[in-house]
């Protein structure tokens, strides 16, 4: 399980790099409707798994991981959009996506110290 969240807070965390590199050339690896879609990743497809339901605060994981995967979405498809600076706003500090991104990061390694 540990390895599971270290591998989630990685690949979570690296979204932003993703993000700003679609805004700068309006082009990702990554499609809006599949990055909307929090069982698409392997993290999401582990949290429906009968161990990922096992996690302590299972449902306040859930409804962050899904809020974070609205938001990163939203700045995609803006991104892909050409809107950047609309894009660009919705990552600052104190926005939703940093507010979801960190809550989610924080909470996953607040669980891995417990393990």
């Amino acid at each position: 399980m540990l390895e599971t969240i270290d591998k989630a807070i990685w690949a979570h965390s690296r979204w932003k790099i993703h993000l700003k590199q679609a805004i700068e050339t309006r082009k990702s690896d990554f499609d809006v409707e599949n990055t909307r879609n929090p069982h698409a990743c392997v993290f999401g497809q582990w949290l429906d798994s009968k161990d990922g339901k096992k996690l302590p605060d299972y449902e306040i994981i859930v409804e962050l991981h899904n809020n974070f995967h609205v938001e990163a979405s939203n700045i995609l498809d803006l991104a892909l959009k050409g809107q950047a600076s609309e894009a660009t706003s919705k990552m600052q500090m104190g926005s939703k996506f940093n507010q979801f991104t960190a809550r989610l990061v924080n909470r996953l390694a607040e669980i891995g110290k417990l393990k």
